[in-house]
């Protein structure tokens, strides 16, 4: 039987096209956070599992790709249960594996510690249109850093690079956690069933506000509760200041010092941003990780009509690994869904590096194929991107391929 040409579902070949803006994009995104401070670091693919499986990462703890123990650990006949078999997971996220660093390495980093992370991620989902099991995901992070300072550059950051890879007209969706469990508290919702209300809450933008309604019903939820909650949401889009109002209705419930927080972060980045977006308080944005406790934030796009990145705050999860809490805030980039946006709308590398074809014509002695390489290799040297390559039979439909690649000088090389 032959083998599989075909690679694992979920997963994909890259052909060179699509690489080549990759590496561009990868590029633009290095150059932008190393501009603002962050610096590069690199963790292993897999975790431990029970780092992974610690509670923290919502729905994706259900997707983790498990690696079973190995040699003489491994003793299927007398397992019991899955931590008899299973030892280490794929990484799921660049949060937990980073924050993991963190703890290992603290004494060695500075602080605030602004970290840029870029590598592959492996969830078992359903695969679909940008969502692959094997992807790559750009995250910068600040650990160290209490105040607000945090949301704002990683914020401007992202959205630079964004405004840099040609994106216009797309929003930053703020909130903050506190907000969420608020407004909850106040409609008179238990809160052991804040996570239940926040599933459905998530779903506003596809059921709208009836759908939720009827959801929450559905659960069991009272009356009173659902219709206190739903009028928060109508409050929100009448009001001229959608923060302000949810502060001086949900007084006694909302600390005071949310609503400045949340407006600093949204007029300092209005004021100084370089990108072509805006800033729009989303009161029902709720992101799935449950180890966010303050200000949490999306990238909507128009084009893809979705979420294209995200992050927030999450000043617990170091406590986790060291037994003392550090603030802590991540901003992460949704890179597999930029480059499918930017293939299908026929984006090109700009300021690409001169693109020279040589070929050679079979029958050329070693003398003068030594003097073709030669030619290349000077070439080279002056910032040009040579190809040599043999010359093929049907030598026009062999240009036609080289120019469509870009190649716009190709040279004949013929036996004397």
């Amino acid at each position: 039987m032959a083998l599989s040409k075909k690679p694992v579902n979920g997963m994909k070949d890259i052909l060179p096209e699509e690489m080549q803006i990759r590496d561009y994009v990868q590029q633009v995104i290095k150059e932008t956070y190393r501009s603002f401070g962050f610096t590069p670091i690199e963790t292993p693919c897999m975790e431990n599992i029970a780092n992974l499986s610690n509670k923290q990462g919502g729905e994706n703890e259900k997707l983790i790709f498990k690696v079973m123990k190995r040699g003489e650990k491994l003793k299927i006949a007398e397992a019991k249960e899955e931590a008899d078999l299973v030892d280490f997971g794929m990484r799921y996220d660049l949060t937990v594996p980073l924050v993991r660093f963190y703890a290992n390495n603290a004494n060695d980093l500075p602080s605030p510690f602004k970290a840029l992370q870029m590598g592959s991620v492996w969830r078992a989902d359903r695969p679909q249109r940008g969502r692959y099991r094997q992807f790559m995901q750009c995250d910068i992070d600040i650990i160290g850093e209490p105040s607000n300072l945090a949301e704002i550059e990683l914020i401007l950051a992202t959205t630079t690079t964004i405004g840099r890879l040609g994106f216009k007209n797309f929003e930053i969706r703020i909130n903050e956690r506190r907000i969420l469990k608020a407004m909850a508290a106040y409609s008179g919702f238990p809160e052991e069933e804040f996570d239940t209300v926040f599933i459905i809450l998530d779903k506003m933008d596809k059921i709208g506000l009836d759908g939720v309604a009827e959801e929450l019903a559905k659960e069991g939820y009272a009356k009173e509760s659902i219709d206190k909650y739903l009028a928060l949401f109508e409050g929100v889009s009448k009001a001229q200041n959608g923060i302000k109002y949810l502060a001086d209705t949900l007084q006694g419930f909302l600390e005071p010092e949310v609503e400045q927080n949340l407006q600093e972060i949204i007029d300092s980045v209005e004021a100084a941003k370089t990108a072509d977006f805006k800033m729009v308080f989303d009161p029902t944005l709720v992101r799935g990780m449950s180890y966010y406790t303050g200000t949490i934030f999306e990238i909507a796009m128009p084009e893809l009509g979705a979420a294209c990145g995200g992050g927030g705050r999450y000043d617990k999860m170091v406590g986790k690994f060291t037994g003392n809490d550090v603030p802590a805030c991540g901003f992460s980039i949704g890179f597999e869904r930029i480059i499918l946006l930017l293939m299908e709308s026929g984006f090109t590398v700009p300021m690409q590096r001169p693109k020279v074809a040589y070929l050679i014509e079979k029958g050329c002695t070693s003398e003068q194929v030594s003097k073709v390489i030669a030619r290349a290799q000077e070439e080279r040297v002056a910032g040009k991107q040579v190809l040599v390559v043999r010359m093929n039979k049907n030598k026009k439909f062999q240009k036609e391929k080289l120019t469509a690649e870009g190649y716009k000088d190709i040279v004949e090389f013929y036996k004397d």
